[in-house]
């Protein structure tokens, strides 16, 4: 598996109390680092707005993604009806804006036992495994609407990026690859996150500098659940296809990208865009 070289330069100016091992496995296991015209981009402060109102989608995004495979994969009837009211706050504050910060407060505990449905060998683990990270995306979803509210920037739906979709498109279309392509997927969608909040976080200002650096360590365990659970769920070794989708993330990150958004690729400047 080719992996990128750590820059451990520029880890260390991230914060010169954290711990660059974190990052060492997330640069080994991506193919390319996030390219610096992207950075550039995403550093102007009249980006800020979508960067952010991107980044709280796609953190409800993460959630739902993991939710979905327990609820198809995992859980009796009963847990998938808790899973579905569990996210219907967040749903209708993203998708119908019904709702705000304050109905969303603590909301990200779910209070109800799931459980397992019966001969699911895997089911249990896939169910510990992702219901942390759900609780744990949720609660990042209210952080950042924290820091849109605190700074006047209010919530619009808006159009995901090609990145996810482009990714599930390369899905195998038979159990139990389906499912394993799934989780390799979301571990490369959870390892990119942790990287681009660590390419970001010494661009940005102090507060929201310090928010990117704190989602660091749960996003690098993330993107190792997911792993594990794909390897454990195989039949096979799965390194071919880690390869493989390695290929496909990193050429989505470094080919051009009319969007811009928080996994889009290289920018596209219109010519409006365009300093002289």
């Amino acid at each position: 598996m080719n992996g990128t070289a750590v820059n451990e330069t520029a880890v260390k100016d991230i914060s010169p109390k954290f711990d660059i091992s974190l990052l060492a496995p997330i640069y080994q296991f991506l193919q390319c680092e996030t390219p610096d015209q992207w950075v550039e981009k995403a550093r102007l402060p009249e980006n800020l707005p979508v960067l952010l109102r991107d980044h709280l989608l796609c953190e409800l995004k993460a959630a739902q993604s993991a939710m979905f495979l327990i609820r198809k994969y995992a859980v009796d009837p009963q847990s998938a009806d808790i899973l579905l009211a569990w996210f219907k706050p967040y749903e209708d504050f993203a998708y119908k804006k019904i709702g705000d910060i304050h109905s969303l407060k603590g909301k990200n505990q779910v209070t109800k036992q799931i459980t397992a449905r019966k001969k699911s060998p895997y089911g249990q683990d896939l169910i510990d495994k992702m219901v942390l990270l759900i609780k744990e995306e949720l609660h990042h979803f209210y952080q950042v609407l924290e820091i849109m509210h605190s700074r006047g920037i209010g919530y619009n739906n808006i159009s995901a990026s090609r990145y996810a979709k482009s990714l599930f498109q390369h899905v195998t279309n038979h159990e139990p690859y389906t499912l394993v392509d799934k989780l390799i997927i979301g571990a490369y969608i959870e390892a990119r996150s942790c990287e681009r909040f660590a390419k970001l976080a010494p661009q940005l200002d102090e507060d929201l500098g310090k928010f990117y650096i704190s989602l660091l360590r749960s996003e690098a365990r993330h993107y190792q659940d997911y792993l594990t659970l794909a390897q454990s769920i195989s039949q096979e070794d799965i390194a071919e296809r880690v390869s493989y989708f390695g290929r496909v993330e990193a050429e989505l990150i470094q080919s051009p990208d009319h969007d811009f958004k928080f996994h889009s690729g290289i920018p596209i400047y219109q010519n409006s865009e365009i300093k002289n």
